[in-house]
C-alpha cells in the first residue's frame, strides 16, 4: 500500500501528489522544513519543532498556511493513516508558485505557500545498532551560506558532505570554518573533556537544534557541566568522547575522527547516558 501524504490541504496517495514546476521551493530552494521523530506512534518534541518552524518562516518573511494546532492534527493523522510506530514526519513549506520564475519574491498576500508532509517508517529507530558501536566522521570545509540558523531546504552541500564521508569510508562529516567545527551535515556536534560537555554556542553559524536544546537541558539537570564554545578538530581528536544529536539520530556516539580513534573506539559513558535520558524523558512527553 502506498503512503498517504499531505499536499496543500489534501490527503492523497503519494503517486498522486504533485507540486508546480514554478514552485519557488523547486526553483530557488525558497523554503523551510522540519523533521519530527515518531516513537511508539507518538511525536517527539513536536512543540520544539513547531516553534523553530515559526522562527524559520519569520526570518524569511514567509507565511504559514496552517496554525500550530492544525499542523499537529496533520502530523497525527499521517502517523495513524500510515501506521507509523517508529519513524519520521517530514514537513516542508515553500513560498509557493507565483506563476513564473523570478528572483524577486511575489508581492505579500498574492501567492499561497506550498505545504507538503509525508512519513517515513524507520523500524528500530530507538534501538539503533549504530548507537551501540558509534560512528566515524571526517572533517570538511564549511562553505555554506551564512544563515545556517534558518532550517532551509538548501541542503546541497550537506548532501555533498555525506557523500565525501561515504567515499572516505566514514559515516558522516563535521564541517569546519575558521579552524573550528560548526556542526555535522545534519546534526549538532559535541566533544567531552573530563567532566565537561563542549558544543558550539548558538548563532547564525549553526542550526538551533531542537534535540540539542533538550540534551543540554537534561545534561544540566543531571548535574553535568556544559560549556558552549567553539572547538577545533585537533581538540576533538584528543577528546575523551564525541557525539552528535539530531531529531532522527537522538544522541549518536562518535568513535573516530579523521581516522583517529577516540579512547578505546567504543561509545563513551556520557553519550550513552545522554541517549538514555533523552529517550526516557521524550517518550514521557511525546504527543
Amino acid at each position: 500500500m502506498s503512503r498517504i501524504v499531505y499536499v496543500n490541504g489534501t490527503y492523497l496517495p503519494e503517486e498522486e501528489a504533485t507540486v508546480s514546476i514554478f514552485d519557488r521551493g523547486f526553483l530557488m530552494a525558497d523554503g523551510v522544513y522540519e523533521v519530527t521523530s515518531v516513537l511508539d506512534g507518538k511525536l517527539i518534541d513536536f512543540a520544539g519543532h513547531a516553534a523553530r518552524l515559526d522562527r524559520s518562516l519569520r526570518e524569511l518573511d514567509m507565511d504559514s498556511p496552517v496554525t500550530t494546532e492544525e499542523l499537529l492534527e496533520i502530523h497525527r493523522r499521517l502517523v495513524a493513516e500510515n501506521a507509523i510506530d517508529e519513524g519520521l514526519v517530514y514537513l516542508q513549506i515553500t513560498r509557493g508558485n507565483p506563476g513564473d520564475r523570478d528572483f524577486a519574491f511575489p508581492e505579500p498576500g498574492t501567492t499561497a505557500p506550498t505545504i507538503v508532509l509525508f512519513t517515513q517508517a524507520k523500524p528500530g529507530l530507538a534501538d539503533s545498532p549504530a548507537a551501540k558501536k558509534g560512528i566515524r566522521v571526517i572533517s570538511i570545509p564549511d562553505v555554506r551560506w551564512g544563515r545556517r540558523d534558518i532550517k532551509t531546504v538548501q541542503l546541497l552541500y550537506p548532501s555533498l558532505g555525506k557523500m565525501m564521508a561515504k567515499k572516505a569510508g566514514a559515516d558522516d562529516a563535521w564541517m569546519v570554518e575558521d579552524g573550528f567545527v560548526t556542526e555535522g551535515t545534519s546534526n549538532n556536534a559535541y566533544i567531552v573533556k573530563g567532566s565537561r560537555i563542549i558544543t558550539r554556542q548558538l548563532g547564525n553559524e549553526i542550526l538551533h537544534g531542537i534535540t540539542r536544546a533538550a540534551i543540554l537541558r537534561f545534561a544540566r539537570e543531571a548535574q553535568m557541566e556544559v560549556e558552549e564554545r567553539p572547538f577545533t578538530v585537533d581538540e576533538a581528536r584528543e577528546a575523551d568522547e564525541a557525539f552528535i544529536t539530531s531529531a532522527s539520530a537522538f544522541v549518536m556516539p562518535v568513535v573516530e575522527i579523521d581516522g583517529q580513534v577516540l579512547r578505546d573506539g567504543t561509545p563513551g559513558p556520557v553519550a550513552r547516558r545522554l541517549r538514555e535520558l533523552y529517550l526516557d524523558e521524550m517518550l514521557k512527553a511525546a504527543v
